[in-house]
C-alpha cells in the first residue's frame, strides 16, 4: 500500500490562500507560524481555504464580499483590513474595484448598522490612500449634496416647452463615456421601463432616459401631437444637456421618435436602435388609432388598459409575470389623458417609409417574434429601407420585448454598441 506524502487539502487550501491575500503575506504568516500556532494555521488552511474557498459554487469575488460583509458586522476590523487590501489587490479575475468595494459597504450600513459601516469606510479609505497609486485611484473631494443615486442617475426637468422630465446617468468607473445613449419608451410607459438597461449601459456609458410629453413627469401640452414634434422635443433636450450625436435606443413610439430625429436632426444622431416600431401603418390600423384617441377622450384611459396589456405582452408572460403586467397597467393607465391621445395621433400618423434612405447612420431594427402591434414584417421595412440596418428577432418577445426578454435584448444592443 502506498503512502502518499503531500496532505492534497492543505495544497489545494494554500493555494487558494495564495490567490485571495497573496504571496507576500502569505509568506510572512507562514514564516511566523511556531510551536504554538502551526497547528491552527493548518487547520484554517485546510477548512478555510480549501473546504470553504475551496467550493466551486460561488465566484471568488462573491465569497470576498461575503467576507467584508461578515466582518464588518462583527467588528473584526484587524481581518476586515486585510481582506480590504487583498480584494483591491487581487488578481485581475477576482478582485474588487473600489467602487465595488463601495456597494459593499453601503449594503453593510444597512444589513449591519451605519455605525458598523462608518468604521469600514474610515478603514477602507486608509487603505485606498496607500494602495491608491498602486491600483490607479485617486480620493477627490465631493459634496454629499451633489451626489445622486447610480440607479436613477441626476433627475431634472429641461427648461423648453413642453418641459421634459429626464435622468442622466454618468458611466460608472469616471472615465469618458464611449458614447451618450439615449433611452426613449413606449407610448404609456415613462422613463422607468429602462431602468436595468440604463443602469447596464452605464458601466461604460453616459446614459440619458426621459418622459415623452404628455408621459409621467414631463408637461401635457394641449392638442394633437405629430411625431415631427416630439422628435423636435427630443433635440432640444440633447442640445440643453449638450450631448452631441448620441446612440438612440427607441421602442415602439420611442423608436418613431428615433427615426424622425435622425431624419429632421442628423447631427445629433450617432447610431439607432429601432424596437417593436414601424415607419409607418396601414390605414385599417390608422383608423384603429383614431377609434382610441376618441375612446379615451371620452372615457379616460382606464377603460383601455386590459386591451394594451393583451398588445404588450403574450399570454404566458401576463400568466407569469402578473405583478409586472399590474405594473405597466397602473403606468398606463395613470397616463394623462390629453398626453396620451396627442401621442395616440402621433404614433397612428407616423410616416417615415419614403425617407428611411436617407438615415445614414448604423441601425440595428429589434422585432418581437410574437409582435402583434408592430409585426415582423413592419420591421423587415425598416431594415430594408436604412442602409445597411441590421435586423435581430427576438424569440418569445411580444410589443414590449424588452420587458419581456431583458436579457436577450440587452445583450443584441450591447453587440451593436461595442461594434461601432
Amino acid at each position: 500500500m502506498s503512502y502518499d506524502p503531500i496532505d492534497h487539502d492543505f495544497e489545494r487550501g494554500l493555494n487558494n490562500r495564495r490567490n485571495i491575500l497573496g504571496d507576500a503575506w502569505v509568506e510572512r504568516s507562514l514564516s511566523n507560524a511556531n510551536s504554538f500556532n502551526a497547528e491552527f494555521q493548518n487547520m484554517i488552511t485546510r477548512f478555510a481555504w480549501n473546504e470553504i474557498w475551496g467550493r466551486p459554487g460561488l465566484e471568488q469575488k462573491t465569497r470576498r464580499a461575503i467576507v467584508l460583509s461578515i466582518t464588518i458586522a462583527l467588528g473584526r476590523w484587524e481581518e476586515f483590513d486585510l481582506h480590504v487590501r487583498a480584494a483591491l489587490l487581487g488578481d485581475p479575475g477576482n478582485r474588487l474595484t473600489p467602487d465595488e468595494l463601495k456597494e459593499v459597504l453601503m449594503q453593510s450600513a444597512i444589513y449591519a448598522g451605519v455605525p458598523a459601516a462608518n468604521t469600514a469606510f474610515t478603514h477602507a479609505m486608509a487603505i485606498l490612500r496607500e494602495i491608491g497609486p498602486q491600483i490607479g485611484y485617486v480620493l477627490e473631494s465631493q459634496a454629499p449634496a451633489a451626489v445622486t443615486h447610480p440607479g436613477v442617475g441626476l433627475e431634472g426637468r429641461s427648461s423648453g416647452k413642453p418641459a421634459l422630465h429626464y435622468t442622466v446617468r454618468a458611466r460608472r468607473n469616471g472615465k469618458a463615456p464611449r458614447h451618450t445613449v439615449v433611452l426613449s419608451h413606449a407610448l404609456g410607459c415613462d422613463l422607468t421601463m429602462w431602468d436595468g438597461l440604463a443602469n447596464l449601459l452605464a458601466e461604460d456609458c453616459r446614459v440619458i432616459t426621459y418622459d415623452h410629453r404628455g408621459h409621467g413627469s414631463s408637461e401635457a401640452p394641449p392638442g394633437m401631437y405629430d411625431m415631427a414634434s416630439l422628435a423636435d422635443d427630443a433635440a432640444a433636450l440633447l442640445r440643453e444637456l449638450d450631448t452631441g450625436s448620441v446612440v438612440w435606443i427607441g421602442l415602439s413610439m420611442g423608436g418613431m421618435v428615433g427615426q424622425e430625429l435622425a431624419l429632421r436632426h442628423p447631427t445629433l444622431v450617432s447610431a439607432l436602435v429601432l424596437a417593436n416600431t414601424t415607419s409607418g401603418y396601414p390605414d385599417a390600423a390608422r383608423e384603429m388609432w383614431q377609434q382610441r384617441i376618441a375612446t379615451v377622450q371620452a372615457q379616460g384611459v382606464e377603460v383601455i388598459g386590459d386591451a394594451v396589456m393583451g398588445r404588450y405582452f403574450t399570454e404566458e408572460f401576463r400568466g407569469s409575470h402578473a405583478a409586472t403586467v399590474a405594473r405597466f397597467r397602473r403606468r398606463v393607465v395613470s397616463t394623462d389623458a390629453v398626453g396620451y391621445a396627442g401621442c395616440c395621433h402621433a404614433v397612428g400618423n407616423v410616416d417615415t417609409t419614403a425617407r428611411l434612405g436617407a438615415i445614414s447612420v448604423p441601425a440595428l431594427v429589434i422585432a418581437g417574434e410574437l409582435d402583434q402591434g408592430t409585426p415582423i414584417a413592419m420591421s423587415q421595412t425598416l431594415a430594408n429601407g436604412i442602409p445597411g440596418a441590421q435586423l435581430a428577432v427576438l424569440k418569445d418577445a411580444s410589443h414590449l420585448s424588452y420587458i419581456e426578454q431583458p436579457q436577450a435584448f440587452s445583450q443584441v444592443v450591447r453587440t451593436f454598441i461595442e461594434n461601432l
